[in-house]
């Protein structure tokens, strides 16, 4: 019997969104994308706020187990899909791995995803904090490259996925990658990744890293 598709209710330009989108194509799993018309304010509505409280993106729903928080999803679908590859079972392996999701929703998102939103979406933030956060985020994400090509050793994991989508597309939020190779390098790897996807490129901030 085939795997029946998993529900992504996403909007294309979200990064978080992409994280579950890039996940579940890694793996194989065939989907059913639902657009959320964000700018229209559909993730604030009464059905929308029934699957997500947070009226954020992404949501899926996978035969009726539903999940919000693009980091949950990741270790939802690793645990269930991944046959133990993307999300190590052992204590060190896990806690190594559970860093970088913290890393994504602290570091990245008030580093690269913030300065994003501001140039993207014309978001109220303040540019030169963002772009500064982002920098101080990329050299400490620069130096753990040094030692191992992915951020947890030397097979990719969810944390890169977490990772990716924002620090891929830094530059459109006015943050250069030319100073990181090792980051450069690391992203180039995820993308040669049988199964990648790439999340759309908008036309604002650095067009180069």
């Amino acid at each position: 019997m085939s795997q029946p598709a998993i529900k992504l209710y996403n909007f294309s330009r979200s990064g978080h969104a992409h994280r579950a989108e890039l996940m579940l194509s890694l793996l194989g799993l065939p989907v059913e994308l639902i657009h959320v018309d964000l700018p229209s304010g559909a993730h604030k509505k009464p059905e929308y706020l029934a699957l997500n409280a947070f009226g954020q993106v992404p949501v899926i729903d996978d035969q009726g187990v539903i999940l919000a928080d693009s980091n949950a999803i990741l270790v939802y679908l690793a645990q269930k899909y991944g046959n133990g590859r993307w999300l190590p079972s052992d204590p060190v392996g896990a806690a190594h791995v559970q860093r970088w999701l913290s890393v994504a929703a602290g570091p990245i998102a008030f580093g690269p995803a913030r300065a994003r939103l501001i140039t993207v979406f014309g978001a109220n933030f303040d540019a030169e904090e963002a772009i500064s956060r982002s920098h101080a985020l990329l050299k400490v994400v620069e130096q753990e490259l040094s030692h191992s090509p992915y951020l947890v050793g030397n097979q990719p994991t969810i944390a890169d996925v977490a990772g990716y989508s924002y620090i891929a597309h830094a530059p459109e939020g006015n943050v250069s990658l030319a100073d990181y190779p090792n980051v450069r390098a690391w992203l180039a790897r995820i993308e040669a990744l049988p199964g990648f996807v790439p999340m759309p490129r908008t036309v604002v901030g650095l067009q180069t890293a």
